[in-house]
């Protein structure tokens, strides 16, 4: 018997046809793999990223089917996936175009946290884990709306994400969306992820620098530097995955940006 299928919309616009009850995932984005977990999909779960490192414990012995931006192919294919899961701005274009060659790929595309709850619902519906889903986005919405009636001093921010050169997120990346949600002003105003330089810096006058853990792996040695550099600024390490992954990591995000809030 032919198996039953259906046709779902991705957050990108794009038809996938998957079956009914998808029985081997890969996830091609570390936060949605979290995600999948937490959605009690680790059976399920056959092929992950090597940046994909929470869980860990339940993550040791999937098949690591290469990077974000760099998929193996020669991994993927005997894994025989009957979905993949996506992220337009986490992976490329040309490796997506070649996957829907042969799989169905769900593509997702976020840029606050609504669209991160509507991302959890729908992948909750595709894989029979509809309730665990709503479960999680409540919580969510519940967190970020003690975070919301928090008192909270608006101060100019920047968000490093990289060092050689220095890149910081823009004005219309989903770290701008959780800067806002914390209170905090992101004063670049130019869109993604430009480069800027040490006058550049200076002239902005940012209230805090953050210096995040991923995708460059900012250290405590990197504060001291960048304390030299801009004396007049706070300078704070803080973790990444609180301020770009969009799955599961959400729920706590506030209580993360509490304690930054009180910094």
């Amino acid at each position: 018997m032919a198996e039953n299928k259906a046709i779902w919309k991705d957050q990108t616009g794009e038809l996938v046809e998957i079956g009914s009850q998808p029985q081997r995932i890969i996830s091609l984005v570390p936060s949605i793999t979290e995600l999948l977990i937490e959605l009690g999909l680790e059976q399920q779960l056959v092929g992950i990223t090597k940046f994909c490192i929470h869980p860990k414990e339940q993550l040791h012995n999937k098949v690591k089917i290469g990077g974000t931006k760099n998929f193996h192919f020669d991994k993927i294919h005997p894994l025989q996936p009957d979905l993949i899961i996506g992220n337009k701005e986490e992976n490329y274009k040309e490796g997506i175009l070649e996957l829907r060659k042969q799989y169905p790929v769900w593509l997702s595309e976020v840029s606050d946290v609504p669209s991160a709850l509507d991302m959890i619902l729908s992948i909750g519906k595709i894989t029979r884990t509809t309730s665990k889903a709503k479960s999680l986005t409540t919580e969510i919405q519940t967190n970020f709306k003690a975070l919301e009636v928090l008192p909270k001093k608006k101060e100019g921010v920047l968000y490093f994400i990289w060092q050689t050169p220095f890149m910081i997120a823009g004005n219309d990346t989903y770290i701008h969306h959780i800067l806002a949600c914390a209170g905090m002003e992101n004063l670049i105003r130019q869109p993604r992820y430009p480069v800027i330089n040490i006058e550049e810096i200076k002239q902005l006058q940012p209230s805090k620098i953050l210096l995040s853990s991923e995708p460059y792996p900012f250290r405590e040695k990197h504060v001291k530097e960048f304390q030299r550099l801009f004396p007049d600024s706070q300078i704070i390490l803080v973790d990444g995955t609180y301020f770009s992954w969009f799955g599961s990591r959400l729920k706590a995000s506030p209580e993360y940006l509490q304690e930054l809030i009180k910094a």
